[in-house]
């Protein structure tokens, strides 16, 4: 009784958090398009920091949010990321088959289709139809209830950390910028000590995070992108030590904050389009076309692909008590990019009309898969009733 009351605890929780994302997101579409604009703006670009020797602390509004707020969210996911490999849907390599291969069709189908739209001056792009979000992802799962059963909740949620995982990788090899030798050095005696720090047993979460605000300083300074400190120091931070988790705990502390302030902050400060003089030459421009069809398109063919592929192959079974119908609605709602779409789209491009466009093939793509998603499920469940 009590495993279903916190279920339903997590499952309110999430519809909370998706609902005051899509809030700031709305928020901001409004600020953006009122006399307010020029504020927006201004606010979001106005320079905040400091220089101390060779650290440069001097960054705008919109890169702080971008490069520390975003890096607390990143230490979230790298912490989800950790207990699902370690004791979630991810530790057993049964279970782990079918949302593996999904991922990787969900991550190359957008990336082709958005490749094939665009001509070559925006390849950089290609990023950003290939990721998930997961909050958003689940909110909607979440609004379904009982019409989405556990193990289709389960499927999407691994799914969509190894979307989040291989969205990293990508972050860290293709949006860099020019390495920093002393930075890089840095960053590598604060691993080394977050690796001893494990291997001895520490369960301070205090020291972790002493660690990884150092790891995140350097990696600021590097060239590499800053939030992957998150990541790499959430890994290191011990699943179990003598009966207590430090992991979970860190994740419990961070939830709240990640949900309820962080993403929605970051959603207000990226989603602003400015509607005027927008037309359908706006709506058809490649950049727009290939994130908002990759996302639409590209995330449910190539998970479906890869789906069929795995199970024919009989290397794994369709979550239990689910439809092909029921994974093709989790395949769209897989589509929702929006948060770490619009992050990718922010490492990518730097012009603001390629960045207004980004935004645009970002919020139609999300919008149009979880409404996809969300008609298949009803559909298919009045089907059955």
């Amino acid at each position: 009784m009590s495993e279903v009351k916190d279920h339903a605890g997590d499952n309110s929780a999430a519809i909370r958090a998706s609902l005051l994302l899509l809030g700031a997101t709305v928020a901001a579409l409004i600020v953006a398009n009122s006399g307010l604009s020029g504020l927006y703006k201004s606010a979001l670009s106005a320079e905040v920091g400091f220089d101390i020797w060779r650290f440069d602390f001097s960054y705008t509004v919109k890169d702080w949010i971008k490069s520390a707020l975003m890096g607390i969210f990143f230490v979230f996911v790298g912490l989800e990321i950790k207990a699902e490999f370690q004791e979630g849907s991810l530790s057993e390599r049964s279970k782990a088959i079918l949302p593996f291969a999904a991922a990787i069709g969900g991550m190359a189908a957008p990336a082709i289709i958005y490749l094939i739209i665009t001509p070559d001056t925006l390849d950089r792009g290609w990023a950003i139809p290939t990721a998930t979000d997961i909050a958003f992802a689940l909110g909607v799962v979440g609004l379904l209830g009982k019409h989405v059963s556990p193990a289709l909740k389960a499927f999407l949620l691994a799914l969509a950390v190894i979307d989040d995982l291989g969205a990293i990788l990508v972050i860290a090899l293709f949006y860099g910028g020019t390495l920093k030798a002393w930075a890089v050095l840095g960053m590598a005696i604060s691993i080394m000590v977050l690796a001893a720090m494990n291997a001895r047993g520490v369960r301070h979460l205090s020291a972790y995070c002493l660690l990884g605000f150092i790891l995140w300083v350097f990696t600021l300074q590097s060239g590499i992108n800053a939030t992957l400190a998150g990541v790499i120091a959430a890994l290191f931070v011990p699943l179990k030590i003598d009966g207590q988790s430090p992991l979970h705990d860190l994740a419990h502390l961070l939830k709240t904050p990640v949900n309820f302030l962080i993403m929605p902050i970051f959603a207000f400060a990226n989603a602003g389009v400015p509607f005027a003089g927008l037309g359908l030459s706006d709506l058809l421009q490649p950049l727009t076309l290939g994130i908002s069809l990759g996302l639409i398109v590209g995330k449910p063919l190539g998970i479906m692909l890869c789906v069929i592929l795995a199970v024919r192959l009989n290397l794994a079974a369709l979550p239990e008590g689910a439809s092909w119908m029921n994974v093709a609605a989790i395949a769209c709602i897989a589509g929702i990019g929006f948060t770490m779409s619009l992050f990718v789209g922010g490492l990518a491009f730097s012009d603001d009309g390629l960045l207004n466009q980004v935004r645009l093939g970002v919020l139609i793509g999300s919008f149009i898969s979880a409404v996809l998603g969300v008609a298949i499920i009803l559909i298919t469940s009045r089907k059955l009733s």
